[in-house]
């Protein structure tokens, strides 16, 4: 990036000397330094840059002409970028209505930025307005280029990401398959182009829970683009950045860690340490530290991320405000209410003015406030959270999309805790039966309310019910994560508390044993979680009247500080 710049700016001068500063080639290369500063996150030098080139094609030019045009849209993305989404969907219509009327409604430039609104829409979560972009830009590119033009399945793959949003994998694994074939028939199986849509297929495998599939989809994006690029090029590390997530879904730490570390070294190396793409790598190794209880090194992540955000962004960014929300829920794990709330709040009041009180990232916040207050006891405040969160879910989702569901389920959770059994099972029943219907019986996330279910029926006495739902969850878990996995091992730890409840305790030692020693390997011997399994071995041990044993493990607790 620094020979480049150095080669526009060498360029620059020359122009300015030679033709001047308002010169038309003057200011298309003043355009290109606008883009390259934009691509490092230059945010202010490259609006500067787009707005002299602006100005000074209005001038030359005129306010319509096609180069005016193409900056205006240039400008709509650094606006889009930003968070500016009133002033990013204005450049685009002035650059759309333009280009309608110099080019016709179906040239290639104007469905190029037909395709931008989509874009943005997508990000506003206006579904239906994305939809009809994606569609319109997608019929314009088959009549004009044909059903196979590389610019044809881009839009292929836009509507892909668009109904992979909406929780409609069918769909979305429809349009990646078809632009995967397509860009394999024109440019072969390990372009750059190609490898973005296979990228994009283990995405979605990763949220369908095809954990095998989207680790084979990544690494051949990897091998891919590694021979393409080079290890070190930023398409080559957001790759090495998926294969992190996925790792730290499955329960393989290490290799998680090692994926986001070599992401930031390299993102450090190419961007700057205060880049926002190197900032989202510090983030997602915050989320890391968290999940493994280590809270120092996971609020120390988020707090270089946010500051670093919010001096590239501004304090009201989205990004920025998505680690708010992050340090929110690390907050209130470790039992800062009064910080974590504090969080939520300011991410709450930034999202409801950059997106508006109905956005599903709003409303994400909004659940968590609803978590938070559900811990604190605060029943009343949980519930209008989850309703709130609810209704808006339904209306831009609709009632079966998976992050509605999560809401329903929350909704079970909460009247659980009051009591209220019918309301709860009423709840978890409708999670799982549309779970089950959008994810299939097997997917975790499926699996997650099955215990749930299960914990309900324990504690309503229906023990057998129960036991049927936890060995459900344990065997589906151990399938789809491994019998080590943490998760995996809560349905064990779950199975122990029922045995141990009906005086099964030799059951109830053999579970909880199995779920101390592979939280053990798994967190550490000093995990919260580890530690809270440990206590369980100690009243089971007191309640057998094992006081040797009973004591060993209420020392342990004790050495650990805990």
């Amino acid at each position: 990036m620094a020979e480049a710049e150095a080669m526009y700016r060498r360029a620059l001068e020359g122009m300015e000397k030679a033709w001047g500063p308002e010169h038309t080639s003057t200011l298309d290369t003043v355009n290109n330094l606008g883009l390259l500063y934009a691509s490092q996150g230059k945010m202010a030098e490259g609006e500067a840059m787009f707005r002299r080139a602006l100005e000074g094609k209005e001038k030359v030019w005129g306010p319509e002409h096609t180069s005016t045009l193409n900056t205006v849209n240039n400008l709509g993305l650094l606006y889009k970028n930003q968070g500016k989404m009133a002033e990013a969907e204005a450049m685009y219509r002035r650059a759309l209505e333009g280009l309608e009327k110099a080019w016709g409604p179906e040239h290639t430039s104007t469905l190029g930025t037909v395709n931008n609104l989509g874009l943005l829409y997508k990000n506003q979560g206006k579904m239906a307005e994305a939809e009809a972009m994606f569609r319109r830009a997608l019929e314009g590119k088959e009549k004009v280029w044909g059903p196979e033009h590389t610019s044809t399945l881009a839009t292929v793959n836009n509507l892909g990401l668009l109904y992979k949003d909406q929780g409609k994998m069918a769909e979305a694994e429809a349009m990646y398959r078809r632009a995967l074939e397509g860009l394999e028939k024109a440019w072969g199986p390990e372009h750059t182009s190609t490898l973005g849509t296979v990228n994009n297929l283990g995405l979605l495998y990763k949220d369908q829970g095809k954990m095998a599939e989207a680790e084979a989809m990544y690494r051949r994006a990897l091998e891919g683009l590694e021979k393409a690029w080079g290890p070190e090029h930023t398409s080559t590390l957001a790759t090495v950045n998926n294969l992190g997530i996925l790792y730290t879904d499955q329960g393989k730490m290490a290799e998680a860690e090692a994926m986001y570390r070599r992401a930031l070294e390299g993102l450090e190396k190419a961007w700057g340490p205060e880049h926002t793409s190197t900032l989202g790598a510090v983030n997602n190794l915050g989320l890391l530290y968290a999940s493994q209880g280590k809270m120092a090194e996971a609020e120390a992540m988020y707090r270089r991320a946010l500051e670093g955000l919010e001096k590239a962004w501004g304090p009201e960014h989205t990004s920025m405000l998505d680690t708010v929300n992050n340090l929110g829920n690390l907050y209130t794990d470790q039992g800062k209410m009064a910080e974590g709330e504090a969080m939520y709040r300011r991410a709450l009041e930034g999202l409801e003015k950059a997106w508006g009180p109905e956005h599903t990232s709003t409303l994400d916040t909004v659940n968590n406030l609803g978590n938070l207050y559900t811990d604190q006891g605060k029943m009343a405040e949980a519930e209008a959270m989850y309703r709130r969160a609810l209704e808006g879910l339904e209306k831009a989702w609709g009632p079966e999309h998976t992050s509605t569901l999560d809401t329903v389920n929350n909704l079970g959770l909460l009247y659980a805790s009051q009591g209220k059994m019918a309301e709860a099972e009423a709840m978890y029943r409708r999670a799982f039966e549309g779970k089950e219907k959008a994810w299939g019986p097997e997917h975790t996330s499926t699996l997650d309310t099955v215990n749930h279910l299960g914990v309900l029926y324990a504690s309503q006495g229906k023990m057998a019910e129960a036991e049927a739902m936890f060995r459900r969850a344990l065997e589906g878990k151990e399938k789809a994560w491994g019998p080590e996995h943490t998760s995996t091992l809560d349905m064990v730890n779950n199975l122990g508390l029922l045995y141990a409840s009906q005086g099964k305790m030799a059951e109830a030692e053999a579970m909880f044993r199995r779920a101390f020693e592979g939280k053990e390997r798994a967190w550490g011997p000093e995990h919260t979680s580890t530690l809270d399994t440990v206590n369980k071995l100690g009243v089971l041990y007191a309640d057998q009247g094992k006081m040797a044993e009973a004591e060993a493990m209420f020392r342990r607790m004790r050495n650990q500080n805990f």
